[in-house]
């Protein structure tokens, strides 16, 4: 019986159009072929070993005196180790980076000494763990077929079936090697080719080494820094240049509650500042793709901007529960697709522009995404002073969000500056003049006087984190007596004990003002911006130590969920996180620029 785990026990390998999640005990637990939005085919995450899962460590009888892993190096394969009382063995996971192959997961077991006695246990579920698929084997080839899907395992070590599970039992000893491979291939096609295992662990290992040697960051947090960039890269889907916000759907950001949502889309926002982390880093080709990616999404039709895609720019993202499934820990509902998708959220027009405008000064040539966003722009001064959904996806009544005005003004003051420069037509004055009607507009009717903040609407009393963005997006400057007012007001209201920080109030069992009841934990990415605006405003070792705790929150392989339950002290909701990746990348370097200002060491 597989016990559930915490969600920062998991590492991720992937090949840049999907991923998997394996725990440390070696078992593959979360898995969509052949794309990220694609149906699991191992589910035991989100519900239990019928649901699907593969297995691959130190037989029963073998009990393991410890157990580590690493990446290595900088690449995407997982390396896991376990020392038993017989000798010692590692298993090495990965994905080959494909270009119109099948995905493949591949899965090699080394012995490092003595003699040890291994078991696969490998339990094929199609469509979220709701469909046996037929299963049959030749030599050492094993076919699992159910509707258009077809899994191929293919290994040298002797298989049998069992209870619906294909099982294989064998020793290594030091220096022998045994491969596994599992390959998703479309089921009325004739069989895949036999894979060459070691073949691909060489080429993943060159492609991942040759990408994170173009990194241009070279400050002391390098290490953290890499492996943000590595898992940001494996979110992208190379096909289209999308962006995913993570992996996974409905892993809870409350324990046993029901904010569960599926983040296996491209986020218009988390993909903007994915990619602007990427650009500050080195990354450029990456925000050519996605700017292709972003004109064929929006395509003709500006007014009808989403906040999110599919991967290929799909529309359509209804959202559905499924209900054989417990969910994480019993956190139901599962949820698959995602109505946000139909939100208003003006917010987007601002990180989309900003992102752009970041391209354009790393040197990127001018291309259609420039006359998009005059056209975007154009759709947004007619709407900018309408009540959203804001930032955060809030399911009760529209408002007049703070954080979405800024982010309108941001993407007027960018487009001015794109006419400016003369590389598109637009009426400049008109624009000037909207852009100072939005800042006063937001001074004026966003802003508590009597407790120096910003709020998260017009007229409220509650705050948001998404105001800490304010000095950032060059709204108001960081020495702004308003700017800091804000960020001491969200130090002290809307922080945890540890001094992480809350998205925005929510009301336990009540319905919140989102229009949803029960808690959450901290936002990672919301954390990393109050580090940011405490260095900015010249609090730079509080700062740095803010960072280094956050830092500290990452598992043992470098990687982020959404949130952090201070209550429970373990990571939650979906994971790993485009977002506080992106957080990560960006809190390192505004310290290191920060430090080099004012000449202290970084």
């Amino acid at each position: 019986m597989l016990a559930t785990r915490r969600i920062e026990d998991f590492g991720l390998v992937g090949d840049m159009q999907t991923a998997a999640l394996i725990g440390s005990d070696g078992t593959v637990e979360w898995a969509c072929l052949p794309r990220f939005d694609s149906p699991a085919v191992f589910t035991h995450l989100l519900g239990d070993e019928d649901n699907g899962f593969w297995r691959i460590g130190p037989a029963g009888e073998t009990r393991p005196v410890s157990t580590d892993r690493r990446y290595r190096g900088d690449t995407l394969v997982l390396e896991t180790r376990w020392v038993t009382g017989s000798g010692i063995v590692k298993v090495i996971d990965f994905m080959p980076p494909r270009r119109d192959g099948a995905p493949q997961l591949v899965r090699i077991v080394e012995g490092m000494s003595g003699r040890v006695s291994m078991a696969s246990r490998l339990r094929m579920r199609m469509e979220y763990g709701s469909v046996i698929p037929w299963v049959e084997t030749w030599g050492s080839r094993t076919q699992a077929v159910a509707g258009p899907n077809a899994l191929w395992l293919d290994t040298t070590a002797p298989t049998y079936g069992e209870n619906l599970t294909t099982r294989s039992d064998f020793t290594v000893t030091e220096g022998e090697r045994i491969a596994f491979t599992l390959t998703w291939h479309p089921s009325h096609l004739s069989p895949p080719p036999v894979p060459d295992a070691e073949a691909a662990l060489k080429v993943t290992e060159e492609f991942w080494t040759a990408w994170s040697s173009q990194c241009t960051y070279d400050g002391p947090y390098r290490e953290a820094v890499i492996r943000s960039l590595i898992t940001l890269k494996a979110l992208t889907y190379a096909p289209t240049g999308g962006i995913v916000a993570a992996p996974t759907t409905s892993l809870p950001e409350d324990i046993g509650g029901s904010r569960n949502w599926d983040y296996r889309f491209c986020w218009l926002r988390d993909a903007a500042l994915t990619l602007s982390s990427l650009l500050r880093t080195g990354y450029r080709a990456e925000a050519s793709d996605w700017a292709g990616w972003l004109v064929r999404a929006v395509a003709g039709d500006p007014e009808k901007l989403q906040i999110m895609y599919g991967i290929a720019g799909e529309r359509q993202l209804p959202e559905r529960e499924l209900d054989w499934l417990r969910g994480y820990e019993d956190s139901g509902p599962v949820r698959i697709g995602n109505d946000a998708a139909g939100q208003l959220q003006l917010d987007v027009y601002g990180e989309v522009t900003e992102t752009l405008h970041r391209a354009r000064q790393a040197g990127l040539p001018a291309g259609p995404a420039d006359h998009l966003q005059v056209k975007l722009i154009h759709f947004l001064e007619q709407h900018w002073m309408e009540p959203d959904d804001g930032i955060w996806e809030s399911r009760g009544p529209r408002r007049h969000y703070v954080h979405s005005k800024v982010m309108a003004w941001v993407a007027v003051d960018r487009t001015v500056q794109l006419i400016e420069s003369g590389a598109v037509p637009g009426p400049l004055r008109r624009w000037k003049e909207l852009r100072e009607t939005i800042h006063r507009d937001v001074c004026e009717r966003g802003f508590d006087a009597e407790r120096n903040t910003f709020t998260q609407s017009y007229g409220s009393k509650e705050l948001d984190a998404a105001t800490l963005l304010i000095p950032q997006m060059g709204f108001l400057p960081p020495d702004d007596p308003r700017v800091i007012g804000t960020i001491e007001a969200i130090q002290r209201e809307l922080t945890t004990p540890d001094g992480f920080v809350l998205r925005y109030p929510t009301a336990g069992d009540e319905i919140g003002i989102d229009g949803l009841s029960g808690d959450e934990g901290a936002f990672l990415a919301c954390s990393f911006w109050l580090a940011d605006d405490l260095a900015m405003i010249g609090r730079l070792d509080e700062a740095r130590e803010l960072f280094e705790r956050l830092l500290a929150l990452r598992n043992d392989l470098g990687l982020l969920a959404e949130e952090w339950d201070a209550k429970r002290g373990r990571q939650v909701g979906n994971f790993p996180q485009a977002f506080s990746h992106v957080g990560l990348l960006d809190t390192a370097l505004t310290l290191g620029r920060v430090s080099a200002t004012i000449g202290v060491p970084a």
